[in-house]
This record gives structure tokens, C-alpha cells and sequence, in this order.
């Protein structure tokens, strides 16, 4: 069926499909990465922690830690086609943190040197459209003592 100079129903399924595929994990994203994760002291004297960023997410998007325990933080894109990136900007407390995020898990270990609260996002933005983070794709820890 032909809707309008050539356009064939096909091919406008396979646009819109195109269009907004990007979008369907964040209209689709349950509750379960809005819980908060307070991270525990292991036996380690590691504070674990896991982050995975999709589109237009990040799970958890609230952390807590402890001050001045040593954190290992994992990152990983759960986007096969989006790329993504975790910045987290604190001065104040000791860290400055700016990764692109992988299918594999990529580790880092830093020390939260000062209670707050910081906030950690993506930073990409496509051409003309928002930013990941005015989408939403932004979270927060919390350290604590």
C-alpha cells in the first residue's frame, strides 16, 4: 500500500521503528532501578558497587556510601547501539570520574574524602536533540559516615 509519493507502509513501520527504538528501555524501565543500593563493606574493606547505563538510565540511579571507605565500581552499557559515558564531578570530595561506558565491565576504585550528596550522568547528546542527561540519564550518591 502506498501512502503518499512513494512511501510504502513498510518503509514507514521501518522509519518510525529507526526513530524511536532508542527510546523504548527508558518507557519501559520498571521501578527496580529507582530503589536505592547501600553499599556494604565486604570482607575486603571494598565497598561494591554495580552500575549499568542504558538509554536514558542508569541502574541504581541512587547510591550511598561510607566516607572515607575505599569504593570498586563497576560500569557496563546494557545499550548495544547507544554509547554512553558516567561523569562524576567532585572536587570537594576527591574524585573526578569521566568514562565511556562498555558491554564490559569497566572497574574503578576510588575513596569518597567528604559527605554529600554528588551527581553522576551521562554527558552525550546527538546532534540537535537533548542531552542524555536533560533525558533523565543521571543519578546520585550519597555518602555518609
Amino acid at each position: 500500500m502506498t501512502l503518499h509519493r512513494g512511501i510504502t507502509m513498510k518503509r514507514l513501520s521501518f522509519l518510525l521503528l529507526v526513530l524511536f527504538m532508542p527510546l523504548l528501555p527508558s518507557l519501559c524501565l520498571s521501578e527496580e532501578g529507582k530503589a536505592p543500593f547501600a553499599a556494604a563493606i565486604g570482607p575486603d574493606g571494598l565497598q561494591h558497587v554495580e552500575v549499568a547505563g542504558g538509554s536514558y538510565y542508569f541502574k541504581p540511579e541512587r547510591i550511598i556510601v561510607r566516607v572515607n571507605a575505599p569504593v570498586e565500581l563497576k560500569l557496563r552499557n546494557e545499550s548495544s547501539v547507544t554509547p554512553h559515558d558516567f561523569i562524576l564531578k567532585a572536587p570537594e570530595a576527591g574524585i573526578d570520574i569521566s568514562v565511556t561506558l562498555r558491554g564490559e565491565p569497566t572497574v574503578l576504585y576510588f575513596t569518597m574524602k567528604k559527605t554529600g550528596v554528588y551527581t553522576f550522568y551521562c554527558g552525550r547528546r546527538f546532534l540537535f536533540f537533548k542531552s542524555h542527561r536533560n533525558r533523565g540519564m543521571e543519578g546520585t550518591i550519597e555518602v555518609v559516615e
